[in-house]
């Protein structure tokens, strides 16, 4: 019964919000607390709750401050320069700016962050869509799938938690990653080369010059003050990688740094922060809804019942093929379950039963990364609820654009990791 309730409360979420019959912060609420009753965790369903919102508080709590530092910086002016050297490239294309945005992120993905990836692609390059009439929804999609491949770097969550779960060498696992993620990347290319095309059909070549409606102003002209932004933006980028801080704490300090020096004066403080509000408030109040739908369902049992259940119905007789298997499972299965769910609670029992069938765990650990990308369109994953909001999309509309994109960036990458011989 467990197990029939927590697929349905998946397929439930998904349908409210992709036909639009609630909104993503309702529905992440409202849906899992009705389900807690059904399953009996009454008295127990308020602490459930508390698990979940602690849980996300953090990354909470470092979005809000990153969406504060990069929209700081925006006025200060630090983006202008390579706004102006964006718009100088793509001359009004949309195709060269879609395809731009891909390679942008890629490259800013280097960190293996997606918040931040979007909050500075977004900040470049979302003036320069408004003004050329590229729809949002295409920079949102192209985003989602340069981080689904992205966030397979060592250094990002998902690798760590494979590499330690299954006990293999990092380095080595990587090496041999590496091809599959580069046949993922050609794959984001040629799938915003495809949507670039699309809107260059519909909308033309648009002749634009560097003018006041995509370039900030600088609050301040003090050119040394640009230096230091450019090198505190570095450093909290570099912080970031090393982990020489959470990335919470990290974020209140470069964003108070920032704010010191650029806005002296507390009236302009107040003002940065209140211009700003509605954005953070919009995203950070979806991730602490977030909380509530990741806590109840780990309270509950749910995320444990449903990785019982999925090995359980994996006949003996395919044991030669558990790497193939996994690969596909990892796309539903990290989607409807948490990355530390999936790679601590299902890939070790997988890993095991393979081993018998003379599958080595690095093996293994790349069929369990291919279904990453799917995994950002997951409820559970707070960046994705940034995403949307900085690009003004609807949450159920964004699922509905990308899912099959991502699916497609996944089948890539399996098939690069079969034509090689890696699973």
């Amino acid at each position: 019964m467990l197990v029939f309730l927590s697929y349905s409360m998946i397929a439930v979420f998904m349908y409210a919000v992709m036909s639009k019959r609630l909104s993503a912060l309702t529905a992440l609420v409202l849906i899992p607390v009705i389900f807690a009753l059904l399953t009996g965790h009454v008295a127990d369903m308020s602490s459930m709750m508390i698990d979940g919102i602690k849980l996300l508080a953090p990354t909470g709590i470092m979005i809000t401050f990153a969406i504060l530092y990069f929209c700081m910086m925006t006025d200060a002016g630090l983006f202008n320069p390579l706004i102006q050297f964006i718009i100088k490239i793509v001359k009004g294309d949309p195709l060269k700016i879609v395809v731009g945005t891909a390679i942008l992120g890629i490259c800013v993905g280097l960190d293996g962050d997606g918040a931040t990836t979007y909050i500075i692609v977004a900040t470049a390059l979302l003036p320069l869509y408004k003004k050329i009439g590229i729809r949002p929804q295409v920079m949102a999609t192209v985003l989602l799938l340069s981080i689904g491949v992205m966030n397979i770097l060592p250094w990002a969550g998902p690798f760590s938690r494979a590499a330690s779960a299954l006990k293999v060498d990092p380095t080595g696992l990587f090496l041999e990653m590496l091809p599959v993620m580069c046949a993922g990347l050609i794959w984001v290319i040629f799938v915003a080369c495809y949507l670039g095309l699309k809107e260059r059909k519909r909308l033309g070549i648009h002749e634009i010059k560097p003018d006041d409606d995509l370039i900030h102003h600088e609050q301040n002209t003090k050119s040394w003050k640009s230096w230091f932004n450019l090198l505190l933006t570095i450093l909290l980028v570099f912080s970031m990688i090393k982990g020489y801080l959470p990335l919470a704490p990290l974020f209140i300090l470069a964003f108070c740094i920032g704010l010191v020096v650029n806005f002296p004066e507390l009236s302009e403080q107040k003002k940065l922060v209140a211009k700003y509000a509605d954005s953070v408030l919009a995203v950070s109040s979806l991730i602490f809804a977030a909380g509530i739908f990741v806590g109840i369902m780990t309270g509950t049992g749910m995320i444990e019942a449903i990785a019982q259940h999925l090995i359980s119905i994996i006949p003996e007789s395919s044991g030669s093929y558990l790497s193939s298997i996994t690969a596909f499972i990892s796309m539903p299965f990290t989607y409807i379950l948490t990355n530390d769910a999936f790679y601590f609670g299902i890939l070790p029992i997988l890993a095991e039963t393979a081993s018998h069938y003379g599958i080595s765990a690095n093996e293994m650990a790349i069929a369990s990364l291919i279904g990453q990308p799917i995994h950002l369109l997951s409820p559970m994953v707070a960046s994705t609820y940034l995403l949307c909001s900085l690009t003004n999309v609807d949450y159920g509309e964004n699922q509905k654009a990308s899912i099959l994109w991502c699916t497609g960036t996944c089948l890539v990458m399996y098939v690069a990791a079969l034509v090689i011989g890696l699973i």
